[in-house]
């Protein structure tokens, strides 16, 4: 679905926006050349606890819901096979999130955060992710950078297969 929609993007000079958020490219919750696809990826700095957020926010204003409310409360999913749901393979985004801005906001260690409460299989989990992903972070598109650490900015691995930050 990638090429056709960049296709069409050359053929009407149109710029595709990609949809990825911070905690789907933190653990490369994406597919290259699918939704990963596009020009400018607007919310690619924003947790997705803090889009659900934002978006209810949005709703609130002006006494009418721009944004619809599915797309706030449905169950995410990546939709790659029928009944799937994020939840399948990843941990509850409010709790995935907050082991996320420990880990790549506040820069700390996969120890301490286990220390300060997180069981550690999750965090192990976690952080495996994180550092496994940045060939697909270093392939997606440039975005606003919002929060205190961006990823290709402000934060970057080795892009190796194999190496682990912890």
């Amino acid at each position: 679905r990638g090429s056709l929609l960049m296709g069409l993007s050359n053929q009407r000079g149109h710029l595709i926006l990609a949809t990825g958020n911070k905690s789907e490219l933190s653990v490369g919750y994406s597919t290259l050349y699918g939704d990963a696809v596009g020009g400018f990826a607007p919310i690619k700095d924003i947790f997705k606890v803090d889009i659900w957020r934002l978006a209810r926010w949005r709703n609130s204003q002006g006494g009418k819901a721009i944004i619809p409310i599915n797309s706030i409360e449905k169950a995410p999913s990546a939709e790659l096979s029928p009944g799937q749901k994020d939840s399948d393979s990843l941990p509850d985004y409010e709790l995935l999130d907050q082991v996320l801005k420990l880990y790549i906001e506040k820069n700390i260690d996969a120890t301490k955060i286990i220390a300060s409460g997180f069981d550690k299989a999750l965090v192990d989990r976690v952080v495996a992710l994180v550092d496994k992903a940045e060939y697909k972070r270093r392939q997606y598109p440039p975005g606003p950078k919002v929060s205190p650490i961006a990823f290709g900015k402000d934060r970057r691995l080795p892009m190796t297969s194999r190496w682990r930050e912890s």
